[in-house]
């Protein structure tokens, strides 16, 4: 009795000291394995396309064998800028993570063939940029946030079997879901002559037109995109740098409601086929319906919900301690429960 007493007390120090060497070390977390010339973590990730070969910027932060995680902006062709919010958090969690323009944005290749602007040809870059960074389902977690969600949705139901989680922030399951919302709730909210006003311009197609956005900007915009009284400089360094042209296709001249591509997309029904463990991410003063976010939780196989009772588009940044503590929260208790 005394000896196998002994024996179990060796293992548990043993998987103690094992769970605590799991954690990288400072100097651990920052050793990339590069050599020569070090470029702060950038990588200039080759893509091959129908027609042609590009590159893509990532930026890569820490060292963490179990948990990194991919970020896809929105848009689409913003930029990663305004997800550096996600620096002054992760880090500190010991994680690994990955801040990526994709194709078209800023810092990547712009090329302009039209037909490379398709949610299929966007998921074949991320799951390009997933084997150059060698992300596995033992530690490949994807979040995506507005346009980014749809392209983490998608990537999902065709790569899932890669993935060890996947994370969907302020991005509901269906495009003209959103359209009506904004009609029917946040339209609603605006003052009716400011809102008359939008929908002459939009009707005579205006939208270069300085009085639109001069009108969205603090009627919409500062209500359910960013609700900060001074905007983050990340986040202004991502609107200065979006390809309009791209955006503009895809998504239609603004955000207030959705056009061009993605106006018919829509997944809601594809939900179930989801298995890897999901957290969807909504907010109270979102440009997507938070009880559309809560209900895609549960339509997938291991969905968890997370609401921002103070956000809205970008909650990482005006409900940031909910949104952050929420996220890191939720990756652990995957990371723990595949351990």
């Amino acid at each position: 009795m005394r000896t196998f007493l002994y024996l179990s007390l060796l293992f548990i120090i043993a998987a103690c000291q094992q769970k605590q060497t799991a954690t990288p070390t400072v100097a651990e977390y920052f050793n990339y394995g590069d050599t020569g010339v070090q470029t702060a973590g950038i990588k200039m990730i080759p893509i091959h396309t129908p027609v042609g070969n590009f590159k893509v910027w990532t930026k890569r932060f820490g060292n963490n064998p179990r948990i990194k995680v991919l970020l896809l902006h929105g848009g689409p062709a913003m930029t990663h800028e305004y997800m550096e919010a996600f620096e002054s958090f992760f880090p500190k969690e010991g994680f690994e993570f990955y801040e990526y323009d994709q194709l078209g944005s800023y810092y990547s290749d712009q090329p302009i063939d039209s037909s490379l602007w398709t949610i299929d040809r966007f998921v074949d870059e991320v799951e390009q940029v997933r084997k150059a960074l060698d992300l596995t389902n033992d530690n490949f977690y994807l979040l995506g946030n507005s346009w980014g969600g749809i392209l983490a949705m998608e990537y999902a139901l065709k790569h899932q079997q890669n993935l060890k989680g996947l994370i969907i922030c302020n991005m509901m399951a269906s495009a003209p879901e959103y359209g009506r919302y904004a009609e029917e709730v946040l339209a609603k909210q605006m003052d009716p002559k400011v809102l008359d006003t939008v929908r002459q311009i939009e009707a005579r197609g205006d939208f270069s037109n300085p009085k639109y956005m001069e009108l969205l900007l603090p009627n919409f915009y500062h209500e359910h995109l960013c609700r900060l009284a001074e905007w983050p400089d990340p986040f202004n360094r991502s609107l200065k740098h979006i390809n309009s042209s791209i955006y503009t296709l895809m998504q239609g001249p603004s955000e207030f409601g959705i056009a061009g591509r993605l106006a018919n997309w829509d997944i809601t029904k594809r939900l179930p086929e989801i298995t890897v463990p999901t957290l969807t991410v909504g907010a109270k003063y979102d440009t997507m319906d938070p009880e559309h976010m809560k209900w895609m939780s549960t339509q997938v196989k291991k969905g968890s919900y997370l609401y921002c009772p103070n956000g809205s588009h970008l909650s990482m940044w005006d409900d940031q301690k909910v949104f952050m503590d929420g996220v890191i929260s939720w990756i652990k208790k995957v990371d723990q429960s595949a351990n």
